[in-house]
């Protein structure tokens, strides 16, 4: 005797339709990346010290959630003519086909063609805080980056891409306006292609992103991680950095 089919089950009717527990779970990385931010405020005195320590978290942070094709690391970044840029607090960054160069523990320069984004770290927002990242995202956007030929695993030639745009970013506890990321906010906003911040995220009042064209900012609970996957997102459609040039290089040391 055969027994009759079950009906089939509704996108209502699934038995994981409820994605409450995945919110709270994300909020509760929020909650907890503020709280060790909070305490290294309150006990670290040291302003270096202590913006070190929120390096370190928000460097965590990337590494949890970031694919293997990126690696997360402060650094300075270089260029094939004798170019560099000022030490950045994290560059992501690929580390198969583009080595680092001259690593000396944690200090690395990092070829100007490895570079997905970058982001500058701070306690909190305010338009000082702004200006010295657009100020960082255009030195970096300056450098010169090659881009060589490659062959597939048949041997087929293709011709070297345009590297495409550097993200840029900033990162902090909170923002200093009384109206959050608001219109103080939105008026440090710079919106030349040079010096424009992408993304950025404060653990007290939300994200914003640049990804569209125009400012668009979140300010819900649970912002980290929107902010997070819109820069999962955004690495995504940029597919993988140009192959470097290394003939470029080697002209350094002739």
């Amino acid at each position: 005797m055969k027994r009759p089919r079950p009906a089939p089950t509704t996108a209502l009717q699934a038995p994981h339709a409820d994605t409450s527990w995945l919110r709270t779970s994300f909020v509760e990385v929020q909650s907890k990346l503020r709280s060790d931010m909070k305490h290294a405020a309150q006990s670290i005195s040291h302003a270096g010290t202590m913006g070190g320590v929120n390096e370190a978290h928000w460097r965590s942070l990337f590494r949890a959630y970031l694919p293997n094709r990126y690696d997360v690391a402060s650094g300075i970044i270089v260029d094939s003519l004798g170019g560099r840029s000022e030490q950045i607090d994290l560059v992501v960054f690929d580390p198969q086909y583009t080595p680092t160069l001259l690593d000396q523990k944690d200090h690395r320069y990092i070829p100007a063609e490895a570079v997905y984004a970058m982001f500058e770290c701070k306690p909190n927002i305010n338009k000082q805080h702004v200006v010295y990242a657009q100020n960082k995202a255009a030195s970096v956007r300056r450098l010169h980056r090659t881009s060589a030929p490659i062959a597939n695993a048949g041997g087929t030639p293709y011709p070297p891409r345009t590297p495409f745009r550097i993200a840029a970013g900033l990162l902090a506890l909170r923002a200093d306006w009384k109206d959050g990321l608001g219109k103080s906010f939105e008026k440090c906003m710079k919106s030349d292609n040079e010096s424009r911040l992408d993304c950025g995220c404060t653990l007290d009042h939300g994200c914003f992103d640049t990804y569209g064209g125009t400012l668009s900012i979140a300010t819900e609970q649970g912002a980290l991680m929107y902010f997070l996957f819109g820069l999962l997102s955004h690495l995504q459609s940029r597919g993988t950095v140009t192959a470097i040039d290394w003939a470029a290089y080697s002209k350094i040391i002739r």
